[in-house]
């Protein structure tokens, strides 16, 4: 694990059993660490993304929320490595293809968008991906798997600002059912702020991706008002 994971997200990976090897925040580092370990010991390794069979599992997502929602229009994704959004946006563009599949990362992580734009994967330094406080998205580049799935089968990334994360967080969180770590309020985030760069549909779902959020810093950004006051003029879009 990274050297700057949360404090919760190390605790609760040790509390159900496993050896944690701290490494630096580089993406290389923790794949280093993790080949030099498989040798070592016999491991297997198991991708956190780039892997058709993860993507895959990944994708169940996909078919459940058109199960759920046969009318949906436009599906907002959280991005890291990108193996949610490939095998969401493979599910849904092989059963219908018609719904649109977005893409949502941090500005300060948006090697994703910028390798769609690209046509080719685009690294990001460490230095600059470690800044978000999404630390589930923190990832230098997508993995060669899922850039393939990605071009094919997403229809846009867009990018948020920290400030915005914050804000998504703090909405969110006022109800307990839907308690976000920041990495995973990315979606509501862009549906709040960004509507004017995503299609204008009225059947939308954002993936809310994961709850591990610190509790301190939770209480931080319910009691945090600087966001808001310091750009009055950011509210979120209609519809």
């Amino acid at each position: 694990m990274p050297n700057n994971a949360p404090a919760i997200k190390r605790q609760a990976t040790a509390a159900l059993g496993a050896d944690i090897v701290l490494v630096g925040p580089g993406s290389t580092e923790r794949q280093l660490k993790a080949e030099e370990l498989a040798v070592q010991h016999a491991y297997i390794i198991v991708p956190p993304y780039n892997d058709e069979k993860i993507i895959a599992g990944q994708g169940t997502m996909g078919l459940e929320i058109l199960e759920d929602l046969p009318d949906v229009e436009t599906i907002l994704v959280p991005v890291g490595g990108g193996g949610m959004i490939s095998g969401i946006a493979t599910a849904i563009k092989l059963s219908k293809p018609s719904v649109k599949v977005i893409g949502v990362e941090p500005e300060l992580a948006a090697d994703a968008q910028a390798s769609l734009r690209a046509g080719k994967i685009i690294d990001f330094p460490a230095e600059q991906v470690s800044r978000t406080i999404a630390d589930g998205l923190r990832t230098q580049s997508l993995g060669s798997i899922t850039f393939e799935h990605i071009r094919r089968y997403v229809d846009d990334i867009v990018t948020v600002k920290e400030d915005e994360i914050r804000e998504a967080v703090k909405l969110l969180a006022s109800n307990p059912n839907t308690v976000a770590e920041p990495s995973g309020a990315v979606a509501v985030a862009a549906f709040l702020f960004h509507r004017n760069e995503l299609p204008k549909t009225k059947m939308n779902v954002g993936v809310i991706s994961g709850g591990n959020i610190d509790p301190k810093l939770l209480q931080e950004i319910r009691c945090d008002h600087a966001a808001s006051s310091t750009s009055p003029s950011r509210k979120p879009s209609g519809g």
